[in-house]
């Protein structure tokens, strides 16, 4: 439901950017990237205060109300309702306010909505070093089938909502996300009798939330200024050591009870730094991860795109191929790949989380070479084509030779952002999963800016030496996209490499 409100929103908000709020394109490209960096990077900073001084189950009540309230200020900004103002820089003002407000509410969300699912699967002593292989097994399950309904919910919000919204009205098309996101929210309210929660068993009801949001500012405020943790004003109340050490991650030696509590933030080092290689290594799958709602979708506007004679496939409809390879492959993958690969590795699971990681990371290489290829087979066409005069001629190459590296990415989303997941999660303590998962998401909100930075210092380098020689040249038969679908799989392979180096030497928190 969520993905389906977040993807009824920003899949089309750039034709609303243009058409509505009368920006240019350039500007509104920029506005929905930065956007989509920063909505992929907040939950960094939510996540540690949604994991020091509120429960999972609270985070997500809260910040889904947040959520709820920037999708209702959007649609309150397409309907022209009569507190919306409706001069030029009050409409940019509360547009700008309405998507940041998202922005926040979804970085508590998600993270938090994620964890708390897969913290249903533990036994209340867990420790994040079990040698539980079930457990395991049913961990890596969940992360499996939690990404599959994201795909769907996004294949839905994507197809669905854009249509909507440029045959029926922005503010139905808005209106209709900011439903569904109520409805979210009231089904995972009446779900709360059956969780497990982290609060002595007991259960948070919706007239104390506001107690509890209190409570934690007053924590977050105490632990700023005398640099401790304020002790709630409860008889249950007990003083809990956000620390690594919480819940001993395999310690051998528990002897020890006299260590000083650390400093939150050198807890939180401690965690986040052993993490930070894998996480850079896989900074190069998150820009090739930007190219389908950019560059493939820039060659698809030059090619042959009819079926029949009078409908023309939209070039950005070819990027549901990988989220439509997605929903039809995932199930493949634990009745036909994981029964077959765990015959060759004896292992239960079939393959570890890091070696789903490295695979998808190499697949995403191989659809990059493709890219290539294919993007100079199209550029031998338009250059051989001198009858070529008019940007809107199509040469005769059709759409559809674009389909493998598309599915090629979808299947490298299988196993690169499931493994993502499931690794971000288990390799953090219990107390700092929020942290974990948000790890995983700011990959992407990374990635979204550093892709913009490769395309500003190419553009600057191969523009200077003549306009022939700029790879994102205005004129798609001059550009030459396919030295930077080569650029990044050779920085792709790299990182692979590496990856595959690192994973020799790394030791895991978890059994994989």
């Amino acid at each position: 439901m969520e993905r389906f409100s977040f993807k009824g929103v920003a899949s089309n908000l750039v034709t609303y950017l243009t058409d509505v709020a009368k920006m240019s394109n350039s500007a509104a490209a920029k506005m929905v990237n930065n956007w989509c960096g920063i909505t992929s990077m907040l939950p960094l900073l939510v996540a540690p205060l949604a994991d020091s001084y509120l429960d999972r189950y609270t985070t997500v009540l809260a910040s889904s109300s947040l959520y709820f309230a920037g999708l209702l200020a959007l649609t309150s900004l397409a309907l022209q309702w009569p507190w919306t103002s409706v001069d030029k820089s009050g409409f940019s003002s509360s547009l700008s306010w309405s998507l940041h407000l998202i922005s926040l509410g979804q970085a508590g969300y998600n993270p938090s909505l994620q964890a708390f699912a897969a913290d249903q699967l533990d036994d209340e002593e867990e420790l994040p070093c079990t040698k539980n292989d079930q457990s395991s097994k049913k961990k890596s399950t969940f992360f499996h089938w939690w990404y599959f309904g994201i795909c769907c919910g996004s294949l839905l919000g994507v197809s669905i909502m854009s249509y909507i919204q440029d045959t029926l009205g922005w503010g139905l098309g808005f209106a209709i996300p900011s439903i569904a996101m109520i409805v979210s929210i009231v089904v995972f309210r009446f779900g709360n009798r059956f969780y497990k929660h982290n609060t002595d068993g007991e259960l948070i009801h919706i007239k104390s939330l506001g107690g509890h949001i209190v409570k934690a500012i007053r924590a977050a405020t105490s632990r700023l200024t005398c640099g401790e943790i304020a002790v709630p004003d409860t008889n249950k109340s007990k003083v809990v050591e956000i620390e690594l050490e919480n819940a001993p991650l395999c310690q051998q030696d528990s002897g020890s009870t006299d260590k000083k509590p650390e400093n939150g933030i050198v807890e939180i080092l401690k965690v986040v730094l052993p993490l930070l290689p894998v996480w850079t290594m896989l900074l190069m799958f998150a820009v090739i991860f930007q190219q389908p709602a950019t560059f493939f979708t820039k060659q698809g506007m030059t090619m042959t795109r009819n079926i029949g004679s009078n409908f023309r496939i939209p070039p950005a409809a070819l990027q549901s191929s990988i989220t439509i390879s997605i929903i039809l492959l995932m199930p493949l993958y634990d009745t036909c790949f994981i029964p077959f690969i765990r015959v060759l590795t004896r292992n239960e699971k079939g393959i570890t989380v890091m070696q789903r990681m490295g695979i998808g990371m190499f697949l995403s290489v191989i659809a990059m070479i493709i890219a290539a290829v294919t993007e100079r087979k199209r550029l031998d066409i338009a250059r051989n084509l001198a009858t070529l005069t008019s940007e809107f001629e199509a040469l005769p190459m059709s759409i559809f030779w674009l389909l493998p590296q598309y599915i090629l990415l979808g299947i490298s989303d299988i196993f690169t952002v499931v493994g993502m997941q499931e690794f971000f999660y288990s390799e953090v303590p219990i107390n700092m999963r929020t942290l974990g998962i948000a790890l995983y998401t700011s990959v992407f909100g990374c990635g979204s800016f550093f892709s913009s930075f490769l395309i500003t210092v190419i553009e600057h380098l191969t523009s200077s030496i003549g306009e022939k020689q700029n790879w994102f040249a205005d004129d798609m038969s001059k550009a030459r996209l396919d030295n930077y679908y080569w650029f990044l799989a050779l920085s792709s392979a790299t990182s692979f490499l590496m990856f595959m180096v690192f994973c020799r030497f790394y030791r895991s928190r978890t059994v994989n």
